[in-house]
């Protein structure tokens, strides 16, 4: 089985509320996700070597615990102006072709045929993304790959950050 979910910024907007509805009660959670994919795997992908490593083990981590597999691409942000000491810079939301691309990719991929998976994109800050689709999808762990390079020392790596805010296990590949 196989699935894509792209999200519009549409998707993300809060619903307005109907006056004639009942009220829910305030303990009464209210999930948006596909119910056939809580307690997956969460996955960030984005086509490069260290993220294809990571998906390899969460496809054999969903496949051993027989948890659906939720694949997660956040598209880039890029600032709109430089950050002169003034004030912090501005980020925009890109329209971010490659979910589309690497969509296509995974649904010709043979190794993802054992598991039931969906694509998701975000738009936003990596660590915060991933979490928050760990937390919607009640994900058992979220798989992330290791960064390397200079970008990561001197920001901080995606894996490092997000092992330090998760509210669950995270499972870094290198």
């Amino acid at each position: 089985m196989a699935g894509h979910e792209f999200f519009e910024p549409a998707d993300r907007k809060r619903q307005v509320a109907d006056p004639t509805a009942t009220p829910r009660a305030a303990e009464e959670p209210c999930h948006s996700c596909d119910p056939a994919f809580r307690h997956g795997v969460v996955v960030g992908f984005d086509g490069s070597t260290s993220s294809e490593r990571a998906l390899a083990y969460a496809i054999g981590m969903a496949h051993r615990s027989g948890s659906g597999l939720i694949i997660v691409h956040v598209a880039n942000r890029l600032p709109t102006t430089v950050w002169a000491g003034c004030e912090p810079p501005v980020f925009v939301d890109v329209p971010d072709h490659r979910t589309e691309v690497l969509g296509l990719e995974l649904a010709c991929a043979d190794y993802l045929a054992e598991v039931p998976w969906i694509l998701v994109e975000r738009g936003g800050d990596i660590c915060h993304e991933l979490e928050e689709v760990g937390r919607e999808y009640s994900a058992d762990a979220i798989v992330v790959g290791s960064t390397h390079g200079i970008v990561g020392r001197i920001f901080g790596s995606v894996a490092g950050r997000l092992a330090r805010r998760a509210q669950r296990p995270v499972i870094v590949i290198p």
